[in-house]
């Protein structure tokens, strides 16, 4: 420093001792244990996350003042797949990653500066909820963040990745995000197991309270479980890359060789013609859409349906499937609300909804109406009926009752198209059990079993359906219904209302 003025000297080299010791996070020794356990630290994380050289620190000062590094939070302004986005982590090596006042703020900066500009935020979260001590501390007047995640659901794309253990306000930040990602070992809770112990007398491990595993599949609180960081960020740059920036764009549309038109001369050998008997539904959905393009979410929740993003001619669209392989596709409580979710979250950001619908109807029995199974199901329908992009059905073998409604089934309700394999059974219920429900005679019994088998024939002679198709060439009529709705894809958008948080 040279060439620096003498009065600027000493302030000059303040300056650049905060910085450095803001990149040196919670120090050698602890960054050094982080390495040993092969857990990435926060900086290493955002690497990982976005695109080389793209990240722009913001409040990297924020601690400086009481020695805390960044206040156990990175962030600030980086691009992933090329695009804008905001991004925050949890620094566990800097006071286990807990939130300070100064933290605090940086974190309502970065969510304002999300809506502001209208970018995706991405949190990535290993920490532990509120910091102990800010209770010793006067308190600033400032907002939580929560009030500004609760603004940007349905404006821009949000996301969390559990990278670690988060607990209290990170975990409830977390879970407020749109797509939520845990690594294995990662764990979340309102409270970690210490709380828990003084506050109910329970004794339980932060994998027994709040595993990936149970979260993916019992609670539906996160969607996707991953191996590790690396992976987790994988899949977060995939699922951005399928939606549009905010709500005022439309969806990035995908490069590939394969979005053209071609027959599934396959597909009758994975759909049994006997409705009877179980398929999984994504070897047809792998087969229809652009090669490897289908990115499955919440795939070990409510697994009666399958649903994902996908490309179709290089459009991105949303999938909603019913799952012969679970309960023959019945639509349980927790399918239909992680599907009503997800519709919402598609008519949000403008993706056109293919809806496959193979199921006997709603999930009956005692269990399920002790659920809520119907009032679930009723947020699916409502959901897809109120989808203002383009909306695509089929009927590839049975859909009953209420089953076919929320599954987009419902003439003249502003599908783009609405299609049918040769030989679907409908009706009100199925005509097996249906008739002994009704007390009917042997030939009434006989006509309904002809009525339900004559479905495909009877209800394309009224326009139920457009068109009853050769199954083989579904991918080219789709196709060719994306393209009729090219205008409509291409009109200037804007935000569409949407219903406060699924599963």
């Amino acid at each position: 420093m040279s060439d620096v003025p003498e009065d600027w000297a000493a302030l000059l080299g303040d300056y650049q001792a905060r910085i450095q010791r803001a990149g040196r996070m919670g120090g050698e020794d602890k960054l050094a244990r982080r390495a040993a356990a092969k857990l990435p630290n926060a900086r290493e994380a955002i690497a990982l996350l976005t695109d080389v050289d793209s990240f722009v620190e913001l409040g990297r000062l924020v601690g400086s003042v009481e020695d805390i590094p960044c206040d156990a939070l990175v962030g600030g302004l980086a691009r992933i797949n090329g695009r804008p986005v905001v991004v925050a982590v949890e620094d566990f090596t800097t006071k286990g990653g807990s939130i300070g006042h100064g933290a605090n703020a940086k974190r309502v900066r970065l969510a304002r500066l999300a809506r502001q500009e209208r970018l995706p935020y991405i949190l990535l979260l290993d920490g532990a909820g509120a910091r102990v001590t800010n209770s010793l501390e006067r308190h600033p007047y400032a907002p939580s963040d929560l009030i500004e995640l609760a603004q940007l659901p349905g404006l821009v794309p949000t996301v969390a990745v559990i990278f670690g253990s988060s607990a209290g306000h990170g975990a409830l930040s977390g879970v407020m995000m749109d797509f939520v990602v845990m690594t294995r070992d990662a764990s979340l809770f309102s409270a970690g197991p210490p709380l828990v112990a003084a506050a109910l007398g329970e004794m339980v491990t932060k994998e027994q309270l709040g595993s990936a595993q149970m979260h993916v599949s019992v609670s539906g609180v996160a969607h996707n479980m991953v191996e590790d960081t690396a992976e987790a960020c994988a899949l977060v740059r995939r699922y951005l890359g399928h939606l549009p920036g905010n709500a005022w764009q439309h969806p990035p549309r995908a490069s590939g060789d394969d979005q053209g038109p071609r027959r599934l001369d396959d597909i009758l050998s994975v759909v049994p013609r006997d409705a009877q008997r179980p398929y999984d539904i994504r070897q047809v959905i792998r087969r229809l859409v652009d090669a490897d393009s289908f990115l499955e979410l919440q795939p070990m929740y409510g697994r009666s349906i399958v649903m994902g993003l996908a490309h179709l001619g290089g459009q991105s669209i949303g999938i909603v499937a019913n799952q012969p392989t679970m309960y023959a596709g019945s639509i349980t409580h927790d399918a239909a609300l992680k599907a009503a979710h997800f519709v919402d979250l598609a008519n949000s950001f403008h993706l056109p909804v293919l809806f496959l619908a193979d199921n006997p109807g709603i999930m009956s029995g005692s269990k399920a109406e002790q659920a809520g199974t119907l009032r679930a199901a009723a947020r699916l329908y409502t959901a897809q009926a109120r989808l203002k992009s383009p909306k695509l059905h089929v009927t590839l073998r049975k859909a009953f009752g209420f089953g076919s409604s929320v599954m987009g089934m419902n003439p003249f309700d502003n599908q783009s198209i609405t299609l049918a394999f040769p030989g679907v059974t409908l009706g009100g219920i199925p005509a097996r059990g249906g008739d002994s429900a009704a007390r009917v005679d042997a030939e009434t019994a006989a006509r309904l079993a002809e009525a339900e088998a004559q479905g495909s024939w009877t209800t394309a002679d009224t326009m139920a359906f457009d068109d009853v198709i050769d199954p083989r060439e579904l991918r080219n009529v789709l196709l060719q219904a994306l393209q009729h709705s090219r205008a409509r894809l291409e009109l200037p958008v804007e935000p569409v209302t949407m219903p406060v948080l699924g599963p």
